[in-house]
């Protein structure tokens, strides 16, 4: 039987095929035909080749996946798939051949080829789990630890707590689950949005799989064969949102160099040989960059070496010599920022160049190693992904994530049957406390893997299962979790009604009521003595809804006092400290930089007792006086706009590739702006998606751009006015509805 490629009126692909490698075959080639250059950066990422075709931006990342053996890992992991379970890795193999014959044709389509001159490369057995890992390599923020090291040596181990934060821009995803007694069809009804950087193209792709054993629809990850983490298989349905796990150590080496290469001070006391090799990093425009690879047995050194030592590189010691981790500073939860990536651009910090080294320090060196999971056990988890598309039931989707590695997530997923399912999916090692507070010594004992933590199951709660990276089901797995506001807020929507339909879900996506909000504008209330103008800008504030809607001129007053209050508190003193970070390479800074932290802990900053005798109502006076002199002119769409990501940006981007945007950081609708840096929104809905349990066709989706990766291509933005507006388009899986596409297969 010849491979059947149908489109849908949105673009999207629909595959039919004879059987499962014939179909991951097509998977991989409508792939490489609609998103050539997506997938050929990504392969490059995972490489470390991505700097000799993008130029100097590139080169930080380059150096983080080549120091992190992003690429050797995924070759280990594919070479211990085909001993383990050998028809994923055939699976596997066949995706790769898919996109290595439809990457030419794809190619020509994509403009950005000529742009940099780039050929397309040829796809390896291992490199969709190479692209998995890059994708998610800063997914679970290993960088926080930095930060905290850096907060607890400067400001002591209650700066953890009160900078609660992790990076340049929220992760989250949001989702619920709502059994049959909650419907008007008497079937089950999943929905959410995973919470990304949005990405041009997306960083997920609508597809249709359709063979003899299964027929799924869902939210694929290009460069990834399967569908990972959305999908509907017409009995049963899943969805994930980040667990907010913890599951990546850093560790401080001690190393040396010997003449006959180098070793590391292992607990034990005594020097061990590590493995060493060179790589050269190719940089387009400029020479080349030689590197030293080090790996000791905790894992690859991603920072320093045995020649230079990290500024600022030793254990926090606190002057109790405790060791204490960011738990709730109030009862609720604390604010987490952490992304796959590190995409968005922060402040510029001083460095000590791409390798994170700052020069010799004697015989003996300090660096950073990275343990994950996938480099120490070989397994990457894909053996979970052939299992979930044969599901049928949520006991079958539930045995599948028995293999699930990473990302660590939490899961919904529901039948035709009427069951349910809420658990975390996932490997979390378990270890020291300290470990995963801050980097931690290597050569002393105690910070050593030893076995994973099961993990939590949970139940819906009068037929409602939420999920928005708050600390709940994955507690005792993390560290920072997201404030409880998005969760709470989408309980109570949910719970104000018995009855729901499909139709309903998209009042809960767009929902923009921002209770993080409460504590600035208690302080306002609280102010006396002011100029007139910021007296009637106060009575403003507290007159205001709370809602972050693109139209509201008190939203964005609210978004210009609360980003004068954290310039103000990060220009302070007493922070001063932390304002410049110590010298890593510039791909970790933004987990560093002050402002972003201050600006995402602004809620508990305001809340705590004292702030180290910052006088907050000073700096919150300060700030209403400020906008009062010179007011927002226009809503808060007006600045509050989306800045997509791409991997060779278009010349200023204006008009139609910036639309202005509603919603905020803790809205349900989570458009995340930097807080005291920029109102611009590279954080946001990656899709939006509801599966109906009842009639799949009744199920609905949307991206933010569209279903083809090509500028100027039909459908490479025709999504992003229903994006916008909330709405979203049909899953349409009647062949005869569809229109069938010519295919040499």
């Amino acid at each position: 039987m010849a491979t059947e490629i149908y489109r849908d009126a949105w673009g999207i692909p629909h595959l039919r095929a004879s059987g499962v490698r014939e179909l991951a075959h097509a998977q991989g080639r409508v792939t490489a035909h609609d998103r050539a250059w997506q997938l050929e950066v990504e392969r490059h990422r995972a490489q470390g080749t991505s700097a000799a075709f993008l130029g100097a931006p590139a080169v930080s990342w380059d150096v983080l996946a080549r120091r992190a053996r992003l690429d050797d890992t995924a070759r280990r992991c594919f070479t211990a798939l085909e001993r383990r379970d050998p028809e994923t890795a055939d699976w596997v193999r066949a995706y790769v051949d898919g996109v290595n014959a439809g990457l030419p044709a794809g190619a020509r389509r994509a403009p950005e080829f000529t742009r940099t001159g780039l050929a397309p490369g040829r796809w390896r057995p291992w490199t969709p789990l190479g692209v998995w890992l890059a994708t998610h390599l800063l997914f679970a923020g290993f960088p926080a630890k930095l930060w905290r090291e850096h907060a607890i040596r400067h400001l002591g181990p209650d700066a953890v707590r009160l900078f609660a934060t992790d990076g340049p821009g929220t992760a989250g995803s949001n989702g619920w689950l709502l059994t049959g007694e909650r419907t008007a069809t008497g079937h089950a009804l999943i929905a959410g949005d995973p919470h990304r950087f949005i990405e041009d193209p997306g960083v997920y792709q609508q597809i249709r799989l359709s063979c003899p054993e299964f027929d799924v629809v869902g939210l694929a990850v290009p460069g990834v064969p399967g569908i990972a983490h959305f999908g509907h298989t017409g009995t049963v349905a899943w969805a994930i949102t980040n667990a907010m796990a913890d599951y990546q150590d850093l560790y401080r080496e001690r190393l040396r160099r010997t003449g006959t290469g180098v070793e590391a001070l292992s607990p034990d006391g005594t020097w061990h040989r590590v493995a060493r090799h060179t790589e050269t990093v190719e940089i387009a425009g400029g020479p080349p960059l030689v590197l030293e690879i080090v790996e000791t047995d905790r894992g690859p050194v991603i920072v320093g070496g045995p020649d230079g030592t990290p500024e600022g590189a030793q254990e926090p010691e606190p002057a109790d010599g405790r060791v204490v981790p960011p738990g709730p500073l109030t009862p609720g939860d604390e604010s987490r920022t952490t992304g796959p990536e590190c995409r968005t651009a922060g402040p510029k910090r001083r460095t000590a160049g791409p390798g994170g080294s700052v020069g010799p320090t004697g015989g003996v060196a300090e660096a950073l190693a990275l343990r994950c999971p996938p480099r120490v056990t070989e397994d990457l988890g894909f053996g979970a992904l052939l299992p979930l598309l044969r599901s049928r039931t949520v006991s079958d989707v539930d045995r599948a994530l028995d293999a699930w590695a990473e990302p660590v997530n939490v899961v919904h997923a529901a039948d035709t049957g009427g069951g349910t399912l809420h658990r975390v999916a996932g490997r979390v090692p378990l270890r020291a406390e300290a470990n995963r507070v801050h980097p931690v010594p290597a050569w002393k004992p105690g910070h050593a893997w030893r076995g994973t933590h099961e993990t939590p199951y949970a139940a819906p709660d009068d037929g409602i299962a939420v999920m928005a990276n708050e600390r709940g089901l994955a507690a005792p797995l993390g560290v920072e979790f997201a404030p409880p506001h998005r969760a709470a807020r989408i309980r109570a929507l949910l719970r104000a009604r018995r009855t729901w339909t499909a139709d309903d879900m998209a009042a809960i996506h767009t929902d923009t009521h921002l209770a993080s909000a409460g504590p600035l504008l208690d302080h306002v209330a609280a102010l006396t003595g002011l100029t007139p103008a910021a007296a009637g800008l106060r009575d403003r504030l507290l007159a205001w809804d709370r809602r972050m809607e693109g139209d509201s001129t008190e939203a964005a007053v609210y978004a210009a006092v609360r980003g004068a209050v954290v310039r103000h508190l990060a220009a302070h003193p007493v922070l001063a400290p932390l304002a410049e970070p110590p010298a890593y390479p510039d791909v970790l800074l933004p987990w560093l930089a002050l402002v972003p932290r201050v600006g995402y802990a602004l809620e508990h900053l305001l809340r705590a007792g004292s702030l180290y005798g910052i006088d907050r109502a000073a700096a919150v006076r300060a700030a209403l006086e400020e906008v009062a002199a010179t007011p927002p002119t226009g809503p808060w769409s007006a600045t509050h706009r989306l800045a997509p990501w791409r991997a060779l940006p278009a010349d200023p981007p204006s008009g139609p590739d910036t639309p202005g945007l509603a919603g905020d950081h803790d809205c349900v609708l989570c458009t995340s702006s930097v807080p005291g840096l920029t109102d611009r929104s590279a954080r946001g809905p990656a899709a939006r998606y509801v599966w109906d349990l009842a009639d799949r066709d009744n199920s609905r989706w949307v991206v933010p751009f569209g279903a083809d990766g090509v500028p100027g291509a039909a459908h490479h933005r025709d999504q992003l006015p229903l994006w916008l507006g909330g709405d979203l388009a049909p899953v349409v899986t009647d062949w005869t509805l569809l229109t069938p596409e010519e295919t040499d297969d």
